[in-house]
């Protein structure tokens, strides 16, 4: 199985390409991009702008049915985490139907009311569930808070759950706003997610040279979010380095991203220049984070990046954040250490690792 690579060229180059995708051509004469993403002419050493980055986009069907390929998808997947840091990925098995369908009501929540989305307010970083209100979000502390507003969806407790009775960290029940359908919707496309999650660690774990089987017991109850995302427009560009996002790493092991057509998604290269993530419609951009980059003893590594607002429209994204088992131990992996090269971290939970970086993230919230 090939990996295509998305090649994002400067748009000044071409005037006639929609200024909310970056340019792109795919490399891999046997595939085509989907319609909805834009091609740019070929680059060859001959023409006078060069690359400025790829993005491998990978077909990872044969890891959801356990067909021939599941090594080389992983070995592809593994690349990409030890370079860039971000892929792509199509195969997926999720309908276009329920993705649509957690989007819509993403935006009816959003354009509720302002009594609807406080009666569901943010239950601070303890919980990390609950609507969080412009302002109340600093991913980089040296800019001002992030111009966005998110709603946050965590793993669905019994009332009885053992470890919801207990407190234990980041078991809290989830707060849900007055809109019809909402729970059914962002459940069903939760628990989509956490599987799909669940299929990408088996093949990082190929890749790294487990058992496809080594991170199962980490995701039993895992400290994932479902993050719901909604960047109001503005009419011209930010004053102070204000950001929709400001510039960050994920924290946990994985984020599985979902976008609208609006583009504004840039991630910063090995070098430091910053690239534009072309939007490809049925595609998910995946990224690596900070927590994997621990569990591998920074064999893995997570990417730097940030949402840049679009001028005059709505921008929509819906992001899954899959952390391990609050009790899980992110030891560096065995096969991540020899004789020349020792481990950088001492072990830490799941959740003391999850609290250290959400913390200084929120500003006056519970």
């Amino acid at each position: 199985m090939s990996v295509r690579r998305l090649l994002s060229l400067p748009l000044k180059n071409y005037p006639g390409i929609p200024p909310i995708l970056c340019a792109a051509h795919a490399v891999d004469s046997k595939r085509s991009l989907p319609p909805d993403s834009v091609m740019a002419p070929v680059w060859s050493p001959f023409t006078t702008v060069a690359p400025m980055s790829s993005i491998p986009i990978i077909n990872i069907e044969p890891l959801l049915h356990g067909e021939h390929g599941q090594r080389q998808v992983a070995k592809e997947i593994g690349d990409a985490c030890r370079g860039i840091g971000f892929f792509y990925i199509t195969g997926h098995g999720v309908a276009p139907t329920d993705l649509q369908a957690a989007f819509d009501k993403s935006a009816e929540f959003f354009k509720s009311p302002a009594s609807v989305k406080t009666r569901a307010a943010f239950v601070g970083p303890g919980g990390n569930r609950g609507y969080i209100k412009l302002g109340e979000e600093t991913l980089d502390p040296s800019k001002p808070p992030d111009m966005k507003e998110a709603f946050n969806i965590g793993l669905e407790l019994a009332p009885d759950d053992p470890d919801l009775l207990a407190k234990k960290p980041f078991r809290a029940p989830n707060v849900w706003p007055d809109v019809p359908g909402f729970r059914t919707t962002m459940l069903a496309y939760f628990r989509q997610m956490w599987d799909l999650g669940r299929t990408l660690h088996r093949a990082f774990a190929l890749d790294l040279g487990l058992e496809s089987s080594y991170f199962d017991d980490k995701f039993k109850k895992p400290m994932a979010t479902l993050r719901l995302l909604h960047y109001p427009p503005i009419d011209k560009p930010l004053d102070g380095g204000q950001l929709g996002a400001g510039e960050h790493t994920d924290y946990g092991n994985v984020t599985l991203l979902a976008t609208d057509a609006s583009g504004g998604l840039m991630v910063r290269e090995r070098g430091g220049r910053w690239l534009d993530a072309p939007v490809m419609k049925g595609a998910y951009v995946c990224n690596i984070g900070d927590c994997l980059m621990r569990w591998t003893n920074d064999t893995y590594v997570s990417t730097p990046h940030k949402v840049v607002t679009p001028l005059g429209k709505d921008r929509y994204s819906i992001a899954f954040f899959l952390d391990p088992d609050p009790d899980a131990v992110v030891a560096c992996l065995p096969t991540c250490i020899d004789a020349k090269r020792s481990a950088k971290y001492p072990p830490i939970s799941g959740a003391d690792f999850l609290r250290s970086r959400l913390e200084p993230t929120y500003r006056g919230t519970g």
